[in-house]
């Protein structure tokens, strides 16, 4: 299955909110709360929101043709160990397209529109989500610290981890 990789827009919004419930992140009460967040977003020039389409393959949900999503946060202030900065947020990929190289494509993106930015890229995970750690090693992320928060981020099982990227050189 193909897909492509772009900044998401207004009419995105619909297609994210499908790929969330169908991977089971997003109760039905929620969907308005987190449309509208979603929205602030991709209007927010200091963030980055990207859809994978799919081309040619199946759609999920309603027929709307992103199969997966993912975003960026800016952080203006620290919070204890967390500093400031960009932060690579959320990441959801439909069952579909998952094991084909979407969330890579979609990181590499995003980290590269963090590091014409900045000179380093956070990310906060929750400590048990060994395939995610594993994930980014590929990026050079490296642990800073470790906690039950960072900024309005908070983990089941209750320890996250603090890690992050030097832009590499040119």
């Amino acid at each position: 299955m193909r897909y492509a990789i772009r900044p998401a827009v207004e009419r995105d919004v619909p297609g994210i909110v499908t790929v969330e419930s169908a991977a089971g992140r997003l109760p039905a009460s929620g969907a308005v709360d987190f449309s509208e967040r979603i929205r602030a977003a991709v209007a927010d020039p200091g963030r980055l929101v990207l859809v994978a389409e799919g081309l040619g393959g199946p759609a999920v949900g309603d027929g709307c043709g992103v199969v997966g999503w993912a975003k960026t946060h800016y952080y203006d202030v620290g919070d204890g160990p967390a500093p400031a900065g960009h932060y690579l947020g959320g990441i959801t990929v439909a069952a579909d397209y998952r094991r084909r190289g979407v969330a890579t494509a979609m990181t590499t993106s995003r980290l590269e529109w963090i590091w014409e930015r900045a000179d380093a890229a956070w990310y906060v995970v929750n400590a048990r989500n060994s395939t995610s750690l594993a994930l980014h090693q590929q990026w050079g992320f490296r642990e800073v610290a470790r906690g039950a928060a960072f900024h309005t981020v908070t983990f089941d099982g209750g320890e996250g981890v603090l890690l992050t990227a030097a832009r590499p050189p040119s």
